[in-house]
């Protein structure tokens, strides 16, 4: 694999692994909630660290 420039920023490397926690901890909700909140925490989650990636690609 590659190295990619924003691997070695310590924000992203925070927010990847906050983003991995909390996919697995949706996993373990409720029926209810595993359905309605689960997947917007997930997406949220995830977007965080995107825009991490964004940030940086477009500061170079």
């Amino acid at each position: 694999m590659t190295p990619r420039p924003h691997d070695k920023l310590e924000i992203y490397k925070a927010a990847h692994e906050l983003a991995l926690g909390i996919h697995a901890l949706s996993l373990r909700l409720p029926r209810l909630e595993a359905f309605e909140e689960a997947p917007q925490l997930r997406r949220a989650s995830k977007s965080v660290a995107a825009q991490i990636v964004e940030g940086h690609a477009l500061r170079r």
